[in-house]
Protein backbone atom coordinates (compact mmCIF):
# COMPACT_ATOMS: atom_id res chain seq x y z
CA UNK A 1 0.00 0.00 0.00
CA UNK A 2 1.43 3.38 -0.96
CA UNK A 3 1.07 6.81 0.63
CA UNK A 4 -1.61 7.94 -1.84
CA UNK A 5 -3.79 4.95 -0.97
CA UNK A 6 -3.37 5.56 2.77
CA UNK A 7 -4.04 9.31 2.50
CA UNK A 8 -7.06 8.64 0.30
CA UNK A 9 -8.57 6.15 2.72
CA UNK A 10 -7.99 8.54 5.64
CA UNK A 11 -9.58 11.44 3.76
CA UNK A 12 -12.58 9.28 2.78
CA UNK A 13 -13.13 8.24 6.41
CA UNK A 14 -12.78 11.84 7.63
CA UNK A 15 -15.32 12.89 5.03
CA UNK A 16 -17.79 10.25 6.21
CA UNK A 17 -17.41 11.45 9.78
CA UNK A 18 -17.88 15.07 8.70
CA UNK A 19 -20.96 14.19 6.65
CA UNK A 20 -22.54 12.28 9.54
CA UNK A 21 -21.71 15.08 11.98
CA UNK A 22 -23.38 17.50 9.60
CA UNK A 23 -26.48 15.31 9.56
CA UNK A 24 -26.56 15.15 13.36
CA UNK A 25 -26.31 18.91 13.81
CA UNK A 26 -28.45 19.74 10.80
CA UNK A 27 -25.71 21.43 8.80
CA UNK A 28 -26.06 20.95 5.03
CA UNK A 29 -22.76 22.80 4.58
CA UNK A 30 -20.88 20.23 6.69
CA UNK A 31 -22.62 17.37 4.89
CA UNK A 32 -21.54 18.77 1.52
CA UNK A 33 -17.98 19.37 2.74
CA UNK A 34 -17.91 15.78 4.01
CA UNK A 35 -19.13 14.42 0.68
CA UNK A 36 -16.55 16.53 -1.14
CA UNK A 37 -13.81 15.16 1.11
CA UNK A 38 -15.00 11.60 0.43
CA UNK A 39 -14.86 12.16 -3.33
CA UNK A 40 -11.38 13.63 -3.02
CA UNK A 41 -10.26 10.71 -0.84
CA UNK A 42 -11.63 8.12 -3.24
CA UNK A 43 -9.85 9.84 -6.15
CA UNK A 44 -6.57 9.90 -4.25
CA UNK A 45 -6.94 6.23 -3.32
CA UNK A 46 -7.68 5.32 -6.94
CA UNK A 47 -4.59 7.26 -8.04
CA UNK A 48 -2.58 5.22 -5.54
CA UNK A 49 -4.16 2.03 -6.85
CA UNK A 50 -3.17 2.97 -10.40
CA UNK A 51 0.40 3.62 -9.29
CA UNK A 52 0.52 0.15 -7.73
CA UNK A 53 -0.78 -1.47 -10.92
CA UNK A 54 1.80 0.37 -13.03
CA UNK A 55 4.55 -0.61 -10.59
CA UNK A 56 3.46 -4.27 -10.72
CA UNK A 57 3.21 -4.29 -14.51
CA UNK A 58 6.63 -2.73 -15.00
CA UNK A 59 8.15 -5.06 -12.40
CA UNK A 60 6.65 -8.12 -14.11
CA UNK A 61 7.56 -6.87 -17.59
CA UNK A 62 11.22 -6.50 -16.62
CA UNK A 63 11.29 -10.12 -15.41
CA UNK A 64 10.56 -11.36 -18.92
CA UNK A 65 13.45 -9.51 -20.58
Amino acid sequence: MNKDQVKGIAKDIAGKVQEETGKLVGSKEQQIKGLDKQISGKAEKNFGNAKEVIKDVTKNTHKHF
